[in-house]
């Protein structure tokens, strides 16, 4: 198919969007490929959607391989499905929420997997229906507090949602490494660098999962490596290394101290040394102190409960990483009027003990173990207690991951250390269990004639995100820069020349391609100067563009690969030069 620039639905911008902070979202926008019509909503435009089908291409016809059958859910569901699995509320403020005109509750499909379930119980009775596999590519809603970054982090989005159904923890197993191996296919095809990362599950529940993360510098997720072996992580799931017990006997006295104007660990840290305090005679550091953040857990349909966090004075709290531990609970630190509404709670000097003597669960990093002396708040006002021993003076409720990760913390299982990155998570992976069939009761007869309850597993995919993912790791300073597999046109032939003999020879390469196969982009804008036709190439970033300039009279072509080379082409050998360059 040939699509003429000069007809084209499309206006090219020379600024950046004032409100765009990443690559991919000024590109996309300059290049005319999204609009913004909200904040996170976006129009894709004719040459954003060409874009978005051959993803969403790639992504079905890998899904078919493996044997998943394609379904589509409606987007406006019923609360019911949501309240059986306590999602309704679990959500939060993400959810879109809204009532029918009778009043009845309804919401925006943030996810499926109460509808796939539901279908699957109301249609298959037998083990011998099992196993099956169904997707869709399905617009989602949630309303994100802050969307950002074009449609990386938008408030609707395209999402390929898959779940598998099977008799046997053998058989979610093997469905899992089905969907793996087909996710490392498709991000393959697409010529993404990406990372599978260890994962939490979050409110989705369920225990094996793992992350796709597209490595780019602008993701909002930090991943970690080991220096040896092939261990990755996504931040929230690493696993901090205990810290080593000590003995309880004979460690000196927990004794307070006069600390004035102490209240940050810098601060404490500088009093101990100036007041001669030393440990194991050695000078006192940040990781000597224990430091006591105050937050506010909130349980669906709960109160919110005052709880305790204690990590080392050299760490700060990863507030991602605290959310994770405690999903589906809700968490914020606590505020200005919670410490006046709890006299117990004296700001920079709070400690475990006050908290512990008021009720107050305490949940320590791991590092905080049985023996080790810690110099921390002693809940009151300019006093800091020292030598304050763990499993002597204070017991923590329990061990939580809520302490950031650092460059150079031990990986597990002794692989060396842990490197950071960032990236873009474009896929994700569960075993989800039984934690839905059960909620909806899913009853199916065995090949023993009793009532079995099957396994799933949930496979997601950022349709839409990917396209920005794609935008994030292929451009350069004039623009995007496509693989040809996801290209709106691998082709995009320019006309810089205003004789009227290379215009036709234009529309006869266009024509001749076309015929070929091959979809061809064509500028033959007649009032725009060339200058501009070529800037516009590199903007909207085609694999290769074909120039018919002044070397034409000469009988050459110049043949442009985006970001690579240029080379200097006989008219008569262009056409099986381009269809040698785009089917290779």
């Amino acid at each position: 198919m040939i699509t003429r620039l000069s007809t084209m639905f499309l206006r090219t911008l020379r600024e950046d969007p004032a409100d765009a902070e990443v690559p991919s979202h000024k590109l996309l926008v300059r290049a005319g490929y999204v609009r913004r019509a909200a904040p996170g909503v976006y129009t894709w435009l004719p040459l954003g959607l060409k874009v978005l089908r051959k993803v969403e291409t790639v992504v079905r016809e890998e899904m078919n391989a493996m044997g998943g059958q394609e379904l589509s859910f409606p987007a406006l569901l019923p609360r019911e499905p949501y309240e059986t699995t306590n999602r309704w509320n679990e959500y939060g403020a993400e959810l879109f929420r809204l009532q029918d005109r009778r009043g009845v509750d309804m919401l925006l499909g943030p996810t499926h997997e109460e509808m796939f379930t539901s279908v699957v119980k109301d249609l298959y009775s037998s083990y011998k229906d099992f196993p099956v596999t169904l997707y869709q590519i399905q617009t989602k809603y949630r309303d994100e507090a802050r969307p950002r970054a074009g449609v990386l982090r938008g408030r609707e989005f395209i999402m390929k949602d898959s779940y598998s159904f099977d008799m046997s923890d053998a058989g979610l197993e093997e469905s899992y490494q089905r969907h793996r191996a087909a996710y490392q296919r498709i991000f393959d095809r697409l010529g993404l660098e990406y990372v599978i990362c260890a994962a939490t599950s979050g409110a989705m529940g369920g225990s094996a999962s793992e992350e796709f993360l597209a490595v780019s510098e602008t993701g909002e997720d930090t991943f970690v490596r080991s220096t040896e072996g092939e261990y990755a992580a996504n931040v929230e799931a690493v696993v901090t290394q205990p810290g080593v017990e000590r003995p309880i006997e004979g460690q000196p006295d927990a004794v307070v101290h006069e600390t004035p104007d102490s209240e940050t660990i810098e601060t404490l840290v500088n009093w101990a040394n100036d007041a001669g305090v030393t440990v194991e005679g050695r000078a006192v550091m940040a990781a000597d102190t224990l430091k006591c953040i105050v937050v506010k857990v909130t349980e669906a349909g709960a109160e919110p409960e005052l709880t305790g966090v204690l990590v080392p004075g050299d760490r700060e709290v990863d507030m991602k990483r605290l959310e994770a531990s405690l999903e589906p609970a809700t968490v914020e630190l606590a505020s200005e009027e919670d410490f006046a509404k709890s006299d117990f709670l004296v700001k920079g000097y709070v400690g475990p003990v006050g908290l512990a003597k008021n009720g107050v669960r305490v949940l320590a990093d791991p590092r905080v173990v049985s023996g080790t002396s810690w110099i921390t708040g002693a809940d009151e006002k300019n006093r800091h207690v020292v030598g304050l021993v763990t499993g002597r003076d204070f017991t923590p409720d329990g061990f939580i991951e809520a302490a950031e990760v650092k460059e150079g913390d031990p990986a597990p299982e002794g692989l060396g250390t842990l490197t950071l990155a960032r990236g873009i998570e474009i896929g994700h992976i569960f075993q989800l269990g039984r934690k839905y069939t059960e909620a909806f009761d899913v009853q199916i007869l065995d090949e023993n004639g009793k009532r079995a309850v099957p396994t799933m597993g949930s496979y997601g995919v950022g349709v839409s995100r990917l396209v920005a993912a794609l935008a994030e790791q292929y451009h350069d300073e004039k623009g995007l820069n496509w693989p040809i597999e996801v290209a709106p046109f691998p082709v995009h032939v320019v006309i810089a020349n205003k004789d009227e003999i290379a215009r036709e020879a234009a529309e006869k390469l266009a024509a001749d391609l076309d015929a070929a196969g091959i979809e061809v982009l064509i500028d033959d804008r007649p009032k725009v100067s060339p200058g501009v036709k070529f800037k516009d190439a590199e903007l909207l970033g085609m694999p290769l563009a074909a120039i018919l300039g002044r070397s034409f009279s000469d009988g050459v072509i110049e043949l442009r690969q985006r970001g690579g080379e240029t080379l200097e082409v006989p008219a008569a050998e262009i056409v099986e030069r381009i269809i040698a360059l785009v089917r290779n």
